[in-house]
């Protein structure tokens, strides 16, 4: 049995969760459950980024101390993983010992020479809690947030990336650390060939009011939040005691899979990459990076009030249609959009009108025509080379696509044998042989679509292996618009 291990990116706490990250989250599940199901031993990590220098600015805002607002925030983000099914191994905040510790032993495993102080002026956007150079800001403004970066002057340590520029190149080009989709690997070669600079790697204990990872021997300053944050991915296997877990799904492991959004890449692609190779540690294997979700077309943003809350989508329309929504609409590489009148277009015509009226009609046949059984047959194979192709690309959606075709096939063999007109002429051979098949393809759509949506899965597979099959309720309720 081979190992996988597979991360969400931590989410800062400063504010509750929102669709974007509920996205990564049934993405990066939905794969995790695919390796079980193909006899793999899974390890799916996700967690919160509670370091932050604007956790600690959220938490000013709201009243509270930065400990106890990162804890009640942190847990909005794990209710969200019960909320959307999510099948995670662990969850690791950064806050907890084993990832001070961890993280600390990281800085100290780095090359000397690799890690320097020195006094430096910068942009500093902090809700990206990154440095911009001139060039990279657009029209004099952060290209992710669209906020001009305060002006930072100040003494901390740096990390010599310069160091690791043709190295990084190489496993890049190479496919050793693979990048998905390609358009995404192309924007870190690029970046990587106009030349790396060193980044700061620490902040001092003033400027962050003493909130973070303290750098080892020098009580002046805390590890910079992407230094600290990046390490999850290890300390969470117990890396600070070479613990077996760490053992198991990362120095002996052939695949360890991030998967990410854009705006974080550069963070994942290079700067990981490069304290890894610094610090003697295997690198990952694989980095997806999808997307952002837009509202309407408008980016989500607090200003503008269309930020979408996933768990108040799951009270109105349900876990799985949710997940479906995400996986099936949103493209697994490029931008998607969230609109109340898509989300319904897709429930009814894929959902309600697709899988849950075919699977109706489907098992009324059976139990009007054959008595609720049916002769069990030889599975018909379901574009199994196609799905696992579009899940070894990360395409949720042509996976999607694939499966939910045979749901179609059956329909339009419905509407085009008229069994009913069968049943009449008594052609009672011809009939048993149509719902056989009609029952295995459907049978087989509810067991490939568990890593997708699993309680409907679930559902389906109990509906279908019944010993005596009734007529199936409703999957999904026909649900209209709610002003």
């Amino acid at each position: 049995m081979s190992k996988f291990f597979v991360t969400t990116a931590i989410p800062y706490v400063n504010a509750k969760p929102h669709i974007g990250f509920a996205l990564e989250l049934v993405q990066t599940d939905t794969v995790a459950r695919w390796h079980r199901s193909n006899n793999n031993e899974v390890w799916f990590l996700t967690g919160t980024d509670e370091n932050a220098l604007k956790n600690v600015q959220a938490a000013e805002q709201a009243g509270q101390a930065p400990a106890d607002f990162v804890t009640d925030m942190s847990q909005k983000f794990k209710q969200l993983g019960g909320v959307l099914n999510i099948s995670n191994d662990d969850f690791i905040r950064t806050t907890e010992d084993r990832h001070v510790r961890g993280a600390k032993k990281l800085w100290s495993a780095c090359k000397g020479e690799d890690i320097y102080r020195k006094a430096y002026t910068g942009q500093y956007c902090v809700g990206c809690e990154q440095f911009y150079t001139e060039s990279e800001l657009v029209n004099g403004l952060c290209p992710e947030h669209k906020i001009r970066p305060e002006q930072v002057s100040e003494e901390n340590y740096f990390f010599k990336l310069s160091n690791y520029q043709i190295k990084l190149e190489q496993l890049i080009t190479s496919g050793e650390l693979r990048i998905i989709p390609e358009s995404r690997k192309n924007e870190m070669l690029a970046f990587i060939r106009r030349g790396l600079e060193d980044f700061s790697v620490s902040r001092s204990v003033e400027r962050t009011k003493g909130w973070g990872v303290g750098v080892p021997g020098d009580d002046s300053q805390v590890m910079y939040v992407w230094f600290d944050a990046l390490s999850n991915y290890i300390t969470a296997l117990d890396y600070a005691d070479n613990g077996d877990r760490y053992q198991q799904f990362w120095l002996n492991n052939q695949r360890r899979v991030h998967v990410i959004g854009k705006g974080i890449s550069r963070f994942h692609c290079i700067y990981w990459p490069a304290m890894l190779l610094s610090a003697g540690v295997p690198l990952p294997t694989e980095i997806f990076i999808h997307g952002y979700i837009t509202v309407e077309g408008e980016k989500i943003s607090k200003s503008l009030g269309n930020t979408v809350d996933p768990v108040e989508l799951v009270e109105r329309y349900g876990t799985d249609p949710v997940r479906y929504y995400l996986l099936r609409e949103i493209s697994a590489y490029e931008d998607g959009d969230y609109s109340e009148e898509k989300f319904l277009q897709r429930y009814h015509s894929d959902l309600a009108n697709g899988l849950g009226n075919t699977l109706s009609r489907v098992t009324n046949m059976i139990a009007s025509y054959s008595e609720g059984r049916v002769v069990k047959q030889n599975k018909v194979e379901l574009a199994v080379e196609q799905i696992a192709k579009a899940m070894a690309d990360w395409r949720f959606d042509v996976a999607l696509t694939n499966i939910m075709a045979w749901v179609k096939l059956v329909d339009g063999e419905v509407e085009q044998t008229k069994p009913w007109q069968l049943a009449k002429e008594s052609q009672t051979e011809e009939l048993n042989k149509l719902l056989s098949r009609w029952h295995s393809i459907l049978l087989q759509v509810g067991e490939s679509l568990a890593p997708f949506i699993p309680a409907t899965s679930q559902k389906v597979v109990a509906i279908l292996s019944a010993e005596k099959i009734t007529k199936a309720e409703p999957l999904f309720p026909r649900l209209e618009i709610k002003n």
